[in-house]
C-alpha cells in the first residue's frame, strides 16, 4: 500500500492517495436496498465533507486511515485511489456473474479529488466496455454532466442519479452541511439535463434531514421534481445515526446560526424522536407519490432497530415501498 499527500481545493483539503485491492465487489447491503448487486468505490474518504456522512462509521477499521494518520470520523481530507479504473477493467472482463453495479456506494466518483484523476469517467468506460453490465451512478457533483456524452452512447445501460437533499430555498442551509458538494440547485439542473437528453434517471432523496427537508411541502416538491425528470425509482432514507454524524450535523448548523434546524437534529439523536421522524417521513413520501399515482416507484430505506413499537406497528400496516434493512 502506498500514499502520497497533497493539497487541493480551497481551504487546503488534504488529499491522500492509496492503493486498494477491490475493483468490482458484490454488495449484499445495497442489493437488499434494491440499488445494485455490485459496487465500485474509488477510495475510502470523500472530499465533499458532508457532515451527516456515515461512511466513517462503516469503514472506520479500514487500514487506510491509520496509514495516513487521519481520523475516519473527521473531515477536511480525502483518500482516493487513482488506479481504481484499472482494477475495474480487470474485473469487468474476468467476472462471469454480471449485473447492476453502483458507482459509488461509500464515496463519490465525481468528488473534487476524484475529478483530479477523472475516476468517474474512467470507471464508466471500463465497465461499459464489457457486455451485460449496467451502472447506477450516484453523485452529489454536477461534474457528472461532462460524461453525458459517454452515457448517451450506452443510454440503456446507465441510470443517472444526483442525490437531492433539500429544496432550492434551503441551499443556504445545505451549504453548511454539504460544504464541498455541488448545490442542490446545480444538481437539479444536471438531472433536468439528463432527462432532456433522454437518459435514464432515478430519484435519490437522501437524507431528508429533520427540520430542513422533511415537511410534507418539501417532500411534495422533491418527489414531483424527480418524477418530472423521468425517475424510474424514488429512493428515500431518513438520516442515519451511525457514528457521530448527527452530532456533527447539529453542531455545524448551530455554529452557522441555524438554531431551529440544529434543535431538530439534536432531538432525533434520541430513539423516540428519530422513530417519529422516520414514520412521519414515510407517510409524507407515500402521500406525495400517491398523488402522482407513482407509489410503485418508492424505495423507502429503513433500519427497524431504532423504531418504537408503536411506530413499527404503524409502518407494518403501511408497507408500500418500504425496504427493511439490517438484520432485524
Amino acid at each position: 500500500m502506498w500514499f502520497i499527500e497533497s493539497d487541493i481545493i480551497g481551504d487546503a483539503m488534504r488529499v491522500h492517495t492509496t492503493s486498494l485491492s477491490a475493483g468490482i465487489s458484490r454488495t449484499e447491503e445495497f442489493e437488499k436496498k434494491g440499488l445494485a448487486q455490485f459496487a465500485i468505490n474509488v477510495g475510502t474518504k470523500c472530499g465533499h465533507g458532508c457532515l451527516y456522512c456515515s461512511t466513517g462509521a462503516i469503514l472506520r477499521m479500514h487500514r487506510s486511515f491509520k496509514a495516513v494518520g487521519e481520523n475516519p470520523f473527521k473531515s477536511g481530507y480525502a483518500i482516493v485511489d487513482p488506479e481504481t479504473p484499472e482494477r475495474v477493467a480487470r474485473d469487468a472482463v474476468a467476472m462471469r456473474s454480471r449485473g447492476l453495479v453502483q458507482l459509488c456506494t461509500t464515496v463519490d466518483a465525481w468528488s473534487p479529488e476524484a475529478q483530479e484523476h477523472d475516476l468517474g469517467r474512467r470507471c464508466l468506460e471500463a465497465v461499459l466496455s464489457q457486455p451485460k453490465w449496467t451502472v447506477r451512478i450516484l453523485t452529489k457533483n454536477a461534474a457528472v454532466k461532462k460524461d453525458f456524452d459517454l452515457i448517451e452512447r450506452h443510454r440503456d445501460r446507465v441510470l443517472v442519479g444526483l442525490s437531492l437533499t433539500a429544496t432550492e430555498d434551503k441551499s443556504h442551509i445545505m451549504s453548511v452541511v454539504e460544504p464541498n458538494a455541488s448545490s442542490n440547485s446545480e444538481r437539479r439542473h444536471v438531472l433536468e439535463e439528463a432527462h432532456r437528453r433522454g437518459l435514464r434517471t432515478y430519484g435519490m432523496l437522501c437524507p431528508l434531514l429533520p427540520g430542513v427537508s422533511d415537511s410534507p411541502g418539501d417532500v411534495d416538491q422533491l418527489v414531483n421534481f424527480v418524477l418530472d425528470c423521468g425517475a424510474e425509482e424514488v429512493f428515500v432514507e431518513p438520516v442515519n445515526g451511525r457514528g457521530p454524524s448527527l452530532r456533527d450535523t447539529e453542531e455545524g448548523l448551530r455554529a452557522a446560526g441555524f438554531r431551529a434546524e440544529a434543535d431538530a437534529l439534536a432531538a432525533v439523536r434520541h430513539q423516540p424522536a428519530w422513530s417519529a421522524y422516520a414514520s412521519r417521513l414515510l407517510r409524507s413520501v407515500q402521500d406525495a407519490l400517491k398523488k402522482r399515482r407513482s407509489l410503485h416507484k418508492l424505495r423507502f430505506l429503513l433500519y427497524p432497530s431504532n423504531l418504537t413499537q408503536g411506530d413499527a406497528t404503524w409502518i407494518r400496516s403501511h408497507l408500500e415501498g418500504v425496504k427493511w434493512l439490517g438484520k432485524d
